[in-house]
């Protein structure tokens, strides 16, 4: 999240509805972003990393379910809402199968569709309290502790954070720009350097486990056990 706030991906292409959408979220203290197409969405979910989508079926390039397929491919815990016209039965069906988390047809009321967000980032708060493991390194986001197989590692708060994004993106190369925009956030306007800087910092704190940080010269860094 950023600060407190939570981060809503809305993917819809149809301008209207996205922006009262996004009008609305934004009120009841939500941070917003619109994507108006499928590969946009995916992408977007990459370097914006939302707390929740909220996901149109009909866009005008891929289609929500193979959105939906794609994204579940990077995160199995983000909870995705799906919205469309569509009421029949085989439709909710796929959509629940593909990996979506709940179904709301169009139209439909802000107060059904606020109540079945909050549902959802309850359940996501909850599971998240589990731990998060990637090789011998574990992560607790929960209680904030991170261990190398049974020892505990001091970590600041910004290391922390960098680690956990890393992990959560292993085996994915992710570029300076997405993690700082991730971990200092987009108010920082600082140099990408200092990524650098807390990448050896973790290594060193990781001691022989700071391997599994690889550099990708020229792109940024990724978490995996092997170059």
């Amino acid at each position: 999240m950023s600060g407190n706030r939570t981060k809503v991906l809305i993917v819809e292409d149809d301008p209207k509805i996205s922006r009262l959408l996004e009008l609305e979220l934004t009120h009841e203290g939500y941070e917003t972003h619109r994507s108006p197409t499928g590969e946009g969405a995916v992408e977007d979910f990459f370097t914006w990393s939302p707390d929740l989508i909220i996901l149109d079926i009909m866009l005008p390039d891929i289609d929500g379910w193979e959105v939906a397929k794609r994204i579940r491919r990077l995160s199995e815990s983000v909870p995705i809402l799906m919205l469309t016209a569509l009421g029949e039965t085989d439709h909710r069906v796929k959509g629940l199968r593909i990996g979506a988390d709940d179904y709301l047809v169009k139209p439909f009321a802000i107060e059904e569709l606020l109540a079945r967000m909050e549902a959802l980032l309850r359940r996501t708060t909850v599971a998240n309290r589990e731990m998060i493991k990637v090789m011998e390194v574990r992560i607790d986001p929960f209680s904030r502790q991170a261990f190398v197989g049974d020892a505990e590692i001091t970590l600041t708060k910004t290391e922390f954070d960098l680690l956990l994004f890393l992990i959560k993106n292993a085996g994915r190369v992710v570029s300076k720009d997405t993690i700082l925009q991730n971990v200092w956030g987009p108010d920082f306007f600082g140099s990408t350097g200092v990524v650098e800087v807390y990448i050896n910092y973790l290594r060193r704190k990781l001691g022989e486990k700071g391997k599994y940080i690889h550099t990708v010269r020229g792109v940024g860094y990724t978490f995996k056990e092997k170059p």
